[in-house]
């Protein structure tokens, strides 16, 4: 699927992607105008190809990747040409992306490292309960620990971009979470790992899969509610599933943010032509974190109105109760930093550095 054959999107659309060329002239002429520019006249003219999980009418593909897309033709003139295949589309399930990056199977990827617990230790961390603020700031703190960390958690590939979902929340079928009270004997399909390790301790049945099999698993009841951003609400229809919403209230950290990162085959990346191997990575890096990081500030707005349009209830979690849930939430961060340590990681240090980054609200 090339990028102008996805669906207009309704959610708000994100800052457009600036190639460095070209000054501040506007990248697209109008929402949705993401097709690839002619190749000038005797230039070498790439296809890419980006694999990721959801579907194509996600704001992640209509507001991030196209335009992203949009932005390499325009700087490259051209020369790159960006074919999104969404939920799927190349095979596979989305534990696999990594290595399908990794093996070519697809030039770019969209992964999300909690899908293969411990296998990228460093990447994970900032997936831990509680270490979230305001998306676009957890990214920029995700990049930076990633460069200062994480050069080995995704050898053979080249990382393009970091960034991390706003704050999780807690959605149910059946009945309102104020707190821990309400959680016992829930079965929730939990994010990752850590955040499961959480629910169990605060009473509730984590069950693990990867989001495109959570729409089964409520519609069978397999599972009482998920843990999940507003965000992903609208692309799978979960106002109709679920009928209440719990938040925390406003000032604290979220429940939870998972990491994800853009991968390129490092073989692929490298055997581009220079000028066009610039563009790329000229628009690509901490500052394109950023932007997907502010987008997912938006798109959780969006995400947000629509549960509230569909007459669902939000219950708030108030901050004594969250404070409870960040106490229980302590061994998990402590067994976090010995699985750091059996990567040969100083896992104190990464651990220390994130939430020094995340203070600082870089």
């Amino acid at each position: 699927m090339r990028p102008s054959d996805a669906r207009p999107h309704k959610h708000p659309p994100a800052p457009p992607l600036t190639p460095p060329r070209l000054g501040r002239r506007a990248v697209l002429a109008g929402l949705g105008a993401t097709l690839a520019a002619p190749a000038r006249a005797g230039r070498t003219r790439i296809t890419l190809r980006l694999h990721h999980f959801l579907p194509p009418m996600a704001p992640m593909q209509t507001a991030v990747f196209e335009p992203w897309a949009a932005a390499l033709a325009e700087a490259s003139e051209g020369g790159l040409d960006l074919q999104i295949f969404p939920a799927m589309q190349l095979g596979g399930r989305p534990p696999q992306l990594a290595d399908q990056a990794r093996s070519g199977i697809a030039d770019l990827v969209w992964a999300m490292p909690a899908y293969t617990p411990r296998r990228f230790p460093v990447a994970e961390t900032m997936g831990l309960p509680f270490m979230v603020t305001s998306a676009e700031q957890t990214s920029v703190a995700l990049h930076r620990l990633m460069t200062e960390f994480g050069g080995q958690d995704f050898a053979g590939t080249r990382p393009l971009a970091f960034w991390v979902h706003a704050g999780g929340k807690l959605h149910l079928r059946d009945a309102p979470v104020a707190g821990a009270a309400d959680l016992r004997g829930l079965k929730l399909r939990s994010p990752s790992a850590s955040m499961g390790d959480l629910l169990a301790r605060l009473g509730a049945e984590p069950v693990f899969f990867p989001v495109t099999e959570m729409v089964t698993g409520l519609s069978t009841g397999v599972i009482d509610g998920c843990c999940l951003p507003y965000e992903v609400v609208p692309a799978f229809r979960l106002q109709e599933l679920t009928r209440f919403s719990s938040e925390p209230e406003p000032g604290g950290r979220g429940l939870y943010g998972n990491s994800n990162v853009l991968l390129m085959n490092a073989r692929r990346h490298d055997s581009l032509p220079a000028e066009l191997r610039a563009v790329l990575d000229g628009l690509s890096g901490p500052d394109l974190s950023r932007r997907i990081g502010a987008s997912f500030d938006r798109f959780e707005t969006a995400g947000r109105q629509v549960v509230l349009a569909q007459g669902n209830t939000i219950t708030p979690l108030p901050a004594a109760e969250l404070a409870r849930w960040r106490e229980a939430a302590l061994p998990v961060h402590a067994d976090w930093i010995r699985v750091l340590e059996e990567a040969g990681l100083d896992g104190a240090a990464i651990l220390s550095r994130a939430e020094a980054l995340l203070a600082a609200g870089v």
